[in-house]
């Protein structure tokens, strides 16, 4: 079950934020942690992001040069833009965040806060999104449970880095399907991201080496897909 048409893998979030020393903070951190993030400066380029982009969530300033995060998130929603909003803000009066609230926001932080608790906030608002279920997915001896961020070949866990395994969630929800390189980067990296021109090959090979060098097959000259089962 996919989220929107960029799922498949890691998350993908747009965060909009002009403090570039915030912003910086806090990408490492979400993309750490697995998410593939986008970045936006303004207000003006977080329109034209969210007009152009899907994203399964959006982390807003509120202070923004060009157009207002208020003014943001509102247009956002008239227009029927879905994706759940947690406002960062140094904003710490009643007021803002009321604003902030009625304008279609789902949760609200205020500057300086706790980056494990943002993830947090993060996790419990896509959770919701999707019922609280997400399904969990087999594909022969291979078992991955997204909402716990577990895999199993057979009875044996695997422990796998962030984009082992959203590379791995990206194949296994459509196993049948071959993703080029540029499709696998594009799910595990943001906007701004440096992706080595063998970043991905690296990723397979890591993966590889953890479920099983038979399990991922490479299509020469098109891009990987998982083994055929049966």
């Amino acid at each position: 079950m996919a989220l929107n048409d960029n799922a498949g893998g890691a998350m993908r979030l747009l965060l909009v934020e002009d403090d570039e020393m915030i912003a910086e903070t806090v990408l490492e951190s979400m993309r750490r942690v697995g998410y593939a993030v986008d970045w936006a400066q303004d207000g003006r380029a977080a329109e034209l992001s969210l007009d152009n982009g899907v994203y399964d969530l959006v982390l807003l300033d509120l202070g923004l040069p060009g157009k207002n995060g208020i003014d943001v998130l509102s247009s956002y929603r008239k227009q029927g833009g879905e994706a759940p909003v947690i406002i960062l803000t140094a904003r710490d009066a009643v007021t803002d965040r009321i604003r902030g609230l009625d304008a279609g926001a789902d949760d609200y932080l205020i500057k300086p806060f706790d980056l494990d608790e943002l993830a947090a906030r993060a996790r419990a608002l896509l959770r919701r999104r999707t019922g609280q279920k997400q399904p969990i997915y087999t594909h022969g001896e291979l078992t991955l449970d997204p909402a716990a961020h577990e895999v199993t070949k057979g009875s044996l866990p695997i422990t796998l880095v962030p984009r082992e395994f959203a590379l791995l969630q990206a194949l296994i929800e459509e196993p049948a399907r071959v993703f080029t390189r540029a499709e696998l980067e594009d799910k595990l990296y943001g906007w701004g991201e440096e992706v080595g021109s063998n970043t991905i090959e690296v990723h397979v090979h890591s993966l590889r080496r953890k479920i099983g060098v038979d399990q991922i097959v490479t299509v020469r000259g098109v891009g990987y897909r998982l083994k055929r089962c049966g």
